[in-house]
């Protein structure tokens, strides 16, 4: 804010601080793919902060209300959006962080929006304490009722490359979580349920016989991804494996460019890499796997940004379960910020949560959004977490849209009050 007050160039100002805050936080992408794709990811956000220049026009103070509805766009336009680089995904560890529980995502970001606003008035000597009038939410007392517990073991096998084609040897990454859940349960062997990453299991288990038949062989309930092909498609996949009995959740909410291509014919000449993807097909409901008195919803990976796919898992379930795969990053920085936003939707949601990778960082989360125990990243390791069954809903939850609305009705209060 201080900085766009003062620059002549508003619009290269804004620009210059947004490419480079989208290339280096994004600098991930660009591993194994190569930079071409990265630079057009992040010089495509980065127009998107141009708008920002209005507040030339409707003064600073207008600066939180532009800059949230900027962010609210991203993480929905294009493609089904791309809101990894939401302000509140970076406050996990902040003192206030608890207000995820009462606004949600949206409701945290404007809240460093408005801390910054305060700070720039205050170094003008204009003190308007009251614009922090939403942080008193932090004094409300939050009680979080533990029906019940689960025992979960999580399976973090590790793969034999980092890369694209991280699961080039078939069943490779299948017997490394095979090997590794043994010797798990060797050491422990009671556990309610088994949970294993995204493409734990690298071919279709229903149409090959030797994994099938490993799968049928545990004892305990086993929630595991696959890639399953059916009907001549192909979907990305949590199933809860029991020998006479599997239920399948399919991935609603694909990755653009990664499980999908968009603009196929123009991404092909941006990068090769793009005609070695084949379409996955999204599913069109949630699923909720019931083991004991568990209701865990599975949450796959890029889901993890869509608002609307984790409030309804939320909503219907007790414990969260994240499955991602982070192989395809290598040892980035992408896996410690999906710990991150992972965090801020436990507090966001209320619920405990078990986020587990084929490659780290798999952890054990809490309600508040606290790590109970997590792995290192590139080997192979396994959890146990003994889980409290939460099935009161937060306050975001029971607000729903509300929660979304009246955030920005409070910004838009703020905007008009100091624009007098």
């Amino acid at each position: 804010m201080h900085a766009l007050s003062r620059a002549q160039h508003k619009l290269l100002s804004i620009f210059i601080f947004a490419i480079t805050f989208n290339l280096v936080l994004l600098h991930w992408t660009s591993i194994y793919v190569g930079s071409t794709p990265w630079l057009i990811l992040g010089c495509g956000l980065s127009v998107m902060y141009l708008p920002l220049v209005f507040v030339t026009r409707w003064g600073i103070h207008a600066y939180p209300l532009i800059f949230l509805a900027l962010e609210e766009l991203r993480n929905h336009f294009p493609f089904g959006g791309f809101g990894w680089a939401r302000l509140a995904y970076s406050q996990a560890d902040a003192p206030y962080s608890i207000i995820a529980r009462f606004g949600g995502a949206v409701g945290l970001s404007a809240i460093v929006l408005l801390l910054g606003l305060f700070i720039f008035q205050f170094s003008k000597g204009q003190s308007r304490i009251w614009i922090l009038f939403p942080l008193l939410l932090i004094l409300v007392p939050v009680h979080v009722v533990n029906q019940s517990s689960t025992k979960v073991l999580l399976v973090q096998g590790n793969v034999p490359q980092y890369g694209l084609d991280f699961n080039a040897r078939a069943t490779q990454v299948f017997f490394n979580h095979v090997k590794e859940t043994h010797k798990a349960l060797a050491e422990q062997k009671k556990v309610d349920f088994i949970l294993w990453p995204e493409n734990a299991v690298d071919v279709d288990p229903f149409t090959n016989p030797e994994v099938k038949q490993v799968l049928d062989s545990f004892t305990q309930p086993l929630i595991v991804g696959a890639i399953v092909e059916k009907d001549k498609k192909t979907f990305n996949t949590s199933i809860l494996w029991q020998k006479n009995r599997q239920v399948i959740y399919s991935k609603q909410h694909l990755t653009p460019f990664g499980e999908y291509i968009p603009l196929r014919q123009i991404a092909s000449k941006v990068s090769p890499l793009t005609d070695e993807v084949s379409d996955f097909s999204p599913g069109n409901k949630q699923e909720i796997f019931t083991i004991g008195m568990a209701k865990i919803a599975p949450v796959i990976c890029f889901e993890l940004l869509d608002d609307r796919i984790v409030s309804l898992a939320a909503q219907h379930s007790n414990i969260l379960a994240i499955q991602t795969n982070s192989a395809t990053f290598g040892k980035s920085a992408e896996s410690s910020q999906q710990l991150s936003i992972t965090r801020i939707r436990a507090i966001e949601h209320s619920r405990n949560v078990v986020s587990v990778s084929t490659t780290g960082y798999s952890a054990v989360i809490d309600y508040t959004g606290k790590i109970i125990d997590k792995t290192q990243m590139g080997t192979a390791d396994h959890l146990y977490a003994n889980l409290g069954l939460i099935n009161q809903q937060s306050m975001r939850d029971r607000l729903g849209d509300w929660a979304w609305i009246l955030t920005f009705v409070w910004l838009v209060l703020v905007a008009r009050r100091l624009g007098k």
